[in-house]
């Protein structure tokens, strides 16, 4: 395969780990650093970081995006739910049950195949779609033609994320150190963008130290907001609730950048305040997924966490957190763990 790009975004790390990959940052999550993370696992205390996949309820916080439907696995008129099996001298009970899934509705990573940009990566004056890395839309990130008749929801079965399905990241077992920054404490429920100079303080104030390879998490409290909001959420709280980082903060952006972070996690919508200030250049979701390769988690169960690591004098834990291992999806639920 030939050279994908002759020119890379301004601000990109395009190449860093080789023409090829696939995966950005989370080659940092090396031997070494799931040791650093193995070190945090003191006191055997494990922490569940997924709300129940049925939050937020509703489509409100994305209309294209559904609540999971689960269904009893039928074999032609038979439903595989509650069903005895008899033979000549025994008999069982079986459960077996079917998912329709929107990968990202609830807790969940981002893939890097999940945002791109037009870009005129090859030079030759025209912008194509690009994702992370140089890799194609259309060639290596493929959206099939509409199937005529099928129900809209499945017109389009067939996507492939390929080279940048969240299967890549599943693939790496995504374990190593997390470090807490606890939003919440600092800003409250206030619907804030938190840029750099705030960030630092914060850091500052509560001894947070970030190290190449660390995964960050930013908790807001907005996971308990949508506990509260028990699968009925408000719009008017949903979409202006709780603290978000600043997108449109250059030095913010390079901060990620120059910090060495593997991902980027939140208890969120977003990691960002969505929609971005008027007249921002860029997003987080741009400069993490297409430009550096870095994972975005986004609406994570992290206050339990948080509570304990705060009351503890702690912000650092072992995170473990591969998503499904779903061939070519742009993004998956996931069950993240956590060990203090």
């Amino acid at each position: 395969m030939g050279k994908r790009w002759i020119r890379r975004p301004e601000g990109s790390n395009w190449g860093e780990f080789g023409e090829m990959d696939q995966i950005g940052r989370l080659n940092l999550l090396t031997p070494a650093k799931v040791r650093e993370g193995l070190a945090e696992a003191r006191e055997g205390l494990v922490f569940c970081l997924s709300l129940p996949l049925d939050y937020p309820g509703g489509n409100i916080a994305n209309p294209r995006r559904h609540p999971p439907r689960l269904f009893g696995a039928v074999l032609g008129d038979t439903c595989f739910h509650n069903h005895t099996r008899h033979t000549a001298d025994r008999s069982s009970v079986v459960c077996d049950d079917a998912v329709l899934l929107s990968t990202q509705y609830s807790t969940q990573w981002d893939s890097l195949a999940h945002v791109g940009a037009e870009f005129d990566a090859d030079g030759d004056g025209v912008a194509e779609i690009v994702y992370y890395n140089g890799w194609r839309g259309g060639e290596h990130i493929v959206t099939p033609p509409p199937r005529e008749g099928a129900e809209p929801w499945a017109r389009y079965e067939g996507v492939n994320a390929g080279p940048l399905g969240i299967d890549t990241i599943a693939a790496t077992g995504v374990q190593g150190r997390g470090v807490m920054v606890d939003l919440f404490r600092h800003v409250g429920r206030d619907h804030r963008r938190v840029g750099y100079d705030q960030l630092m303080r914060i850091f500052e104030s509560d001894g947070v130290v970030v190290e190449r390879g660390d995964m960050l998490c930013l908790c807001t409290g907005f996971d308990e907001l949508l506990l509260e909001m028990n699968r009925k959420p408000d719009a008017e709280r949903l979409h202006h609730s709780c603290a978000g980082l600043d997108g449109a903060d250059t030095r913010l952006l390079q901060w990620i950048t120059d910090s060495g972070v593997a991902a980027l996690i939140s208890d969120n919508r977003a990691v960002e305040i969505l929609p971005p200030t008027p007249g921002a250049r860029t997003t987080i979701h741009e400069h993490c997924l297409f430009k550096l390769g870095v994972p975005l988690g986004e609406q994570w169960l992290l206050s339990p966490l948080n509570h304990w690591l705060r009351e503890h004098g702690r912000n650092r834990f072992l995170l473990t957190a591969p998503p499904l291992r779903l061939p070519g999806a742009a993004g998956s639920p996931v069950t993240p763990v956590a060990t203090v």
